[in-house]
């Protein structure tokens, strides 16, 4: 009996960040997917000549519905997952937006609910720990005042 090897693939994506401020509090926007029950953050794979952080203000706006100004660049993430028989060692660049506009309106075919969340909140229920480091990143900017 034999084994085939796995197959390993590599994917890349953008995502962001994008907050706003609620009683002197930074606010930021969730994505939930799986019926709901996973929080987590907006991103998705560029397309053809996007730069990573149109990808990242396209991509909000796409799964959120709001629209957010670019500051800067947040943290570049990784890790592994299977798909079929393959695994695939996903690289996820996060950027800071400044909500600019919109209203939260979920993208259906890919997200259950968007939701406004105080940062200490989101630090708190956002599902998936690499993500909630790039939250920590945030959180930091906003105690060193370096969040306007």
């Amino acid at each position: 009996m034999s084994q085939q090897p796995h197959k390993h693939r590599t994917a890349y994506s953008a995502g962001g960040v994008c907050y706003r401020w609620a009683d002197n509090i930074p606010e930021v926007v969730l994505i939930a997917t799986v019926g709901g029950t996973r929080w987590g953050l907006p991103k998705g794979q560029p397309e053809d000549d996007e730069t990573p952080a149109e990808a990242a203000r396209r991509e909000l706006a796409e799964e959120t519905g709001i629209f957010g100004e670019v500051l800067q660049p947040l943290s570049l993430i990784d890790y592994w997952f299977r798909a079929g028989s393959a695994r695939i060692h996903k690289s996820v660049e996060f950027f800071l937006l400044r909500f600019s506009g919109g209203n939260l309106s979920p993208q259906l075919s890919e997200v259950d609910d968007v939701r406004w969340v105080a940062l200490p909140e989101a630090l708190r229920i956002i599902s998936f720990p690499r993500e909630r480091a790039v939250l920590e990143r945030v959180w930091k900017l906003w105690h060193d005042n370096h969040l306007h």
